[in-house]
């Protein structure tokens, strides 16, 4: 977990509109798209709303941030790939709104 947990970081880091909050340990990567925080309330509910994979917040310096657990064993690559797609689909879709 701990080696998917730094792949999904790799990610997020090649991303310019993401930063991450914490040092990845384990099998968690807190994570947030730069903005305010509205902005990642907003993205959190898309990805949870979708029902694809389910992402929970926390405050960190007064900042909102998704964190993306890997905690099953059966989780490979391909999920994170997967999952790492979908996240920016959604984020797109939402940078492209006309209130952003």
């Amino acid at each position: 977990q701990v080696a998917l947990a730094k792949e999904f970081e790799s990610l997020v880091r090649a991303d310019k509109r993401f930063e991450i909050c914490a040092e990845v340990i384990m099998g968690l990567v807190c994570f947030r798209l730069k903005g305010s925080n509205e902005l990642n309330e907003n993205l959190l509910k898309r990805i949870n709303k979708n029902r694809e994979i389910h992402l929970v917040p926390c405050q960190l310096s007064e900042r909102f941030v998704l964190r993306f657990a890997i905690c099953a064993r059966s989780t490979e690559s391909c999920h994170v790939q997967q999952a790492w797609r979908h996240i920016t689909q959604l984020t797109f879709e939402l940078l492209q709104e006309p209130t952003h």
